[in-house]
C-alpha cells in the first residue's frame, strides 16, 4: 500500500522543495497509471479528483463540476481500486466535494483516512460558482462556508489541506481556518482538443493571482501558495507565472493529464498507420 503521510511530513517534503529552489508540483491522476508516471517524473503530490476520472475518458474536466455520477464515491473508488493499491513514495491527496448533502463532513473524512489519503482538497467546489447560483446554493445552506468546515475539521485530523479558490474573500477564509495550501484556480485550462476558449493571456492573470495570494498570506504566512488553469497550459506556462507572481509551484491536471496525452497518442497512432504493409 502507499505510505500515509501526516500533515508534518507532507509540509516538510514541500519546504525541502522550496528550499533547494525547485517548484512544487501537485498532479492530478484519473487512473492508476497517470499516478505511476506522476511519481516517475518527480512529482511532489498526486490529487485525486472526480474531474480525472472523465478527462482520462475523454470527456472536459469541467463534467467533474456538473451533477454528473457521484463525486465523493469515484474520488473513493480511485483511490481504493487504482491509485493507492500500488506501493508508492508519494503523498496522494482526495478531492473532496465538501457539501455532499448525502454524507456528513465526518463520515466522509473518515473514510479519505481510511482509504489512506494523506490530504485533502476542495474539489468540486462552489467557489467557482457567481451570482445567483451561487446565491442560492449558499441560501440552501450548501455554501463555501461548508467547504471551509471541511478544512479546519480535516487540519485537526492532521491531514494536509489544499484549498481552491477563486478570489480573494474565499482564499482569506480558508486561510484563516489554517489549510496548509491555496491553490489559485484561473478556470477551465485552454488547449488540447477540449480546453477552454478565449481565456485571458498569461500576463493578465497575474495581477488576479497576486491579489489571491496577498488576501490568502494577510491571514496566514505560513502558505504554499500553488497557480492552477486558465492559459496556463505548459511548463513554461506554469515557470512564467512563479517568476511573475508569489506562486511556487503548479497544480496540473489537464496540462498533465488530457493535453499531452492527446498529442502522443494521436502521434503513436499515425506513426503505427504509417508502416509500410507486407
Amino acid at each position: 500500500m502507499t505510505k500515509k503521510y501526516s500533515r508534518d511530513e507532507v509540509r516538510q517534503r514541500l519546504e525541502t522543495e522550496i528550499r533547494g529552489s525547485r517548484s512544487i508540483l501537485a498532479v492530478g491522476a484519473g487512473n492508476g497509471l497517470s499516478a505511476r508516471c506522476a511519481e516517475a517524473g518527480g512529482a511532489d503530490l498526486v490529487v485525486v479528483y472526480s474531474s480525472g476520472y472523465f478527462r482520462v475518458n475523454g470527456l472536459p474536466s469541467l463534467v467533474g463540476n456538473l451533477p454528473v455520477g457521484d463525486a465523493n464515491d469515484i474520488m473513493f473508488r480511485l483511490g481504493r481500486e487504482s491509485i493507492i493499491p500500488s506501493k508508492r513514495s508519494i503523498p496522494v491527496i482526495a478531492g473532496v466535494f465538501g457539501i455532499d448533502p448525502t454524507r456528513g463532513i465526518d463520515e466522509v473524512l473518515d473514510t479519505v483516512e481510511s482509504i489512506g489519503y494523506s490530504g485533502i482538497i476542495n474539489f468540486p467546489t462552489i467557489g467557482r460558482h457567481v451570482g445567483g447560483y451561487r446565491a442560492d446554493l449558499e441560501n440552501a445552506g450548501m455554501g463555501f462556508e461548508l467547504e471551509v468546515e471541511m478544512m479546519r475539521r480535516a487540519r485537526r485530523r492532521s491531514l494536509f489541506t489544499l484549498a481552491y479558490v477563486y478570489n480573494e474573500e474565499d482564499a482569506g477564509a480558508m486561510a484563516s481556518v489554517g489549510v496548509d495550501c491555496i491553490v489559485a484556480h484561473m478556470g477551465l485550462t485552454a488547449g488540447g482538443d477540449i480546453g477552454a476558449k478565449g481565456v485571458d493571456a498569461l500576463d493578465r492573470i497575474i495581477p488576479k493571482l497576486e491579489s489571491i495570494f496577498d488576501a490568502a498570506s494577510s491571514a496566514r504566512e505560513d502558505l504554499f501558495l500553488l497557480s492552477h488553469g486558465g492559459p496556463i497550459t505548459s511548463p513554461e506556462d506554469a515557470e512564467y507565472v512563479n517568476l511573475h507572481s508569489k506562486a511556487v509551484g503548479f497544480v496540473a491536471a489537464s496540462s498533465f493529464e488530457r493535453i499531452p496525452i492527446e498529442i502522443a497518442l494521436k502521434k503513436a497512432c499515425s506513426d503505427f498507420k504509417s508502416i509500410k504493409s507486407g
